[in-house]
Formats: structure tokens, sequence, C-alpha cells
């Protein structure tokens, strides 16, 4: 095991980044050596850190880890010059889609490093503590399916639950959508009301369909939509599921109580109790919330994260300890 880890990142100066330095500054194990952007070269985000430089600038040699919170596509082009030595933590959507030609449906951009997205590893932390210490390129989720995935997969995977009909209704602080939102969004009050957008085919369902279909080993396609709200951060993802025989509401809170019992990150609430994002905010905890309804088959659960942390820069890092044998919960309580 490695006494620390020298680190780079790319784009620093995003929302991402700045989660990123903020947990990364008071890890223990980790040395920022590098951060990096298109804009500010040789400027200073704080005093205690190196001067923002260009990713051409780094001397890979002295590199352990690079997190890269980077457009999709960019990702790739520094995989590809990356050395053996320096692990990939990519934030980006360019590893989590297995099939190139998806990537190129769902993000409209051809894959240019097909030869490695063998080499890489998509984890949701709870479900890959086993496998990330062997990967060159670990992919973290997006913020939405990190929601959706972590009281899901105990379900499909226990084969309790009905999964054709699967419906999910996601709330997220416009921070998820980037400094950009209103340019990315022309909605008329857009950061003064709640909107709809990618209804029926946001690029995040290939993802979902993905890892659900990858555990249930048959294919699953959910009903997912997702709003912007108007706040600044956190996710609360609402699950419908249909239950499979006898099984009510009470036991599906047990099955997802069970499954994540040493999981440290993850918080399952009171039986029937509705949450919000208030309690995850600027953490790397998971809340959920499984509640019954009127009919015994019918069960809701409620998920919420902050979409910057545990839906991004948390994960990033929490994958990071996994993999190289830290304390999982190194930088980030």
């Amino acid at each position: 095991m490695k006494e620390s880890l020298n680190i780079a990142i790319a784009e620093a100066t995003g929302y991402v980044g700045v989660e990123l330095i903020k947990i990364l500054i008071k890890h223990p194990k980790a040395n920022i050596k590098y951060v990096c952007a298109t804009k500010s070269i040789g400027k200073k985000i704080k005093s205690n850190l190196p001067k923002i430089s260009k990713i051409e600038n780094i001397d890979w040699k002295i590199v352990d880890v690079i997190f890269t919170a980077l457009p999709n596509g960019e990702a790739q082009k520094i995989a590809k010059i990356l050395p053996d030595n320096v692990k990939l933590m990519d934030l980006s959507a360019d590893f989590r889609l297995k099939d190139s030609k998806l990537y190129k449906k769902w993000y409209g951009i051809n894959h240019h490093c097909k030869e490695l997205i063998k080499r890489s590893i998509y984890s949701v932390t709870e479900f890959q503590k086993k496998n990330l210490n062997q990967q060159k390129i670990i992919s973290c989720p997006g913020c939405y399916p990190t929601s959706i995935q972590l009281p899901l997969i105990p379900l499909i995977k226990k084969n309790v639950i009905n999964i054709k009909n699967i419906i999910i209704d996601s709330k997220s602080g416009y921070s998820g959508a980037g400094k950009n939102v209103k340019k990315k969004f022309k909605y008329k009050n857009l950061l003064n009301s709640v909107s709809a957008y990618g209804v029926g085919f946001h690029r995040h369902l290939a993802e979902i369909d993905q890892e659900l279909s990858n555990v249930s080993k048959k294919k699953i396609e959910v009903f997912f939509t997702p709003h912007l709200i108007p706040m600044f951060r956190g996710i609360l993802s609402t699950i419908y599921i249909e239950t499979i025989g006898n099984i009510d509401a009470k036991k599906i809170y047990n099955f997802i109580k069970i499954y994540h019992k040493k999981n440290i990150f993850i918080k399952v609430e009171k039986f029937n109790k509705p949450i919000g994002t208030g309690g995850v905010i600027n953490t790397n905890y998971c809340h959920i919330s499984i509640c019954k309804t009127r009919k015994k088959n019918k069960v809701i659960i409620i998920s919420a994260i902050d979409n910057l942390i545990k839906g991004a820069s948390g994960q990033a890092v929490q994958n990071m300890n996994i993999a190289f044998n830290f304390k999982e919960s190194l930088g980030l309580t």
C-alpha cells in the first residue's frame, strides 16, 4: 500500500473540480500536484495549491492518480497517453457505457478509445469494493444513476421486484448541469421554477439500463424523468416499484437494510419516513427511505444524495480509497 498519492485534477475550476479539491485538501494520503484548467492559467485557486496549469504540463512520472471532470470526449484523449503507473478516475461519461455504439447514440460523438473500455470498470463503490485495485481506469457513475442504483440493485439481485415496471422521477439542483446551465436550458424563469427535461430520452437511461440489466441478466428498460429544481445542489429520486408474490414494503425495507448494513455511506431511514435532500447536502451519504402505499405490491423508494459529492467527487475519492487499500472514508467524513 502506498503511503500517499500524488494527484492531478483536470478541470479543477468547475463545480465538481472545486469539490474534489475541497475533499483532497483534507485527505491525509493525497498530495495535489497539479490543478489543470483551460482558463486562468498561472493563477491559484487557493494559496496552498499549485498554480493552475495546462494538462500538457503534467509530469506523469510523479503522478499516481488523475481525476478528470472534463466534458465528454476529453478523458479519452488523456487515457491514450497515460503511462501504466497512473490510474484514471473519470467523472465524465467516457467509460461508463461498455458498447461504443451506445456511446455514439446517446452522447453524439464517436468513441476514440474503444480498446481501453475493456480496461475500465464502472463503479458505484458499494457494488465494486473487491474489483477496483486491478483497474487502470475507474469510471465514476452519473449522479442520477448513483441515486437510483443504490436502492434498486439489492432488490434486483434478490429477484423481488417486477423489472418490467420500474418508474423513476428524479429532481436535481441546477449545479448538475454545470456552470453553463442557462445556455443549456432556455426555459423561462429557469432558476425560479421546476422544469422537466430529457423526457423519455435522457442520456443517463443508457447507463441505468446497462447496470440494472447486468445484475438481472435480463434486459431492463426503466421509465425515467429528470427535473431541474430551483436550488443549487442535491438529488431526490422517487422510485415506484411493483413487488413479486407476497413481498410487501416492509420486506423490501428489510432487504435493503440488510444489504447495506456494512456500507458506511448508506443510511436506510426508518420505515415509511418521508425524506429530503437536507440531510445529505455537503456529504458523501445516500439516504434511502422505503414507503408503503395503498396497494400491498406497490412500493415507493426515496433516495437522496448530494449530486456534487456522492454523485460525483465524493464517490470518485471513495473509489480511489478502495482502489489503493486506504480506509474507505478517508477525506470524506
